[in-house]
């Protein structure tokens, strides 16, 4: 249709390294300006979140390599950037509350930081629930 003009390059070995660098740094902004899409109410991108359904939908119906490795690529960077959100039950949370015990000196409240971890699971799973229910039952839509 003329609407998009394909560009193929390749790279040498050691040309492959800081290429596929810069690639995975375009990735993970492009993806972290759709995140702030997602959480902001007036553009309604939260009807788009999926599941596994989605995830798999993702996946061309022939057999691409480059396919492959870009979306293993794209879920690699997604699960990384997710994990270190400040949500208790992820890596991100641990580190809020040993940041927050190097500056104050004193550990959180073994209690407090169970209660934490459970509203983290609980939020995290939610979300699962919805991703999915938005899969199979258009909740958002």
């Amino acid at each position: 249709m003329g609407a998009y003009k394909i560009e193929k390059r390749e790279y040498g070995f050691f040309a492959a390294f800081p290429a596929g660098v810069n690639k995975s740094i375009e990735k993970l902004k492009a993806y972290i300006d759709q995140f702030a899409l997602i959480l902001n109410p007036k553009t309604e991108a939260y009807k788009g979140v999926g599941g596994f359904k989605a995830m798999g939908s993702v996946f061309p119906t022939f057999w691409s390599w480059e396919a492959f490795w870009n979306i293993t690529a794209f879920l690699s960077i997604v699960l990384a950037f997710m994990n270190l959100l400040p949500i208790p039950a992820l890596d991100g949370g641990h580190v809020m509350f040993t940041l927050y015990e190097m500056v104050s000196g004193r550990k959180p409240n073994e209690k407090f930081l169970e209660y934490a971890q459970m509203v983290g699971m609980i939020l995290l799973l939610g979300l699962m629930l919805y991703a999915n229910g938005n899969d199979w039952f258009g909740w958002g839509r």
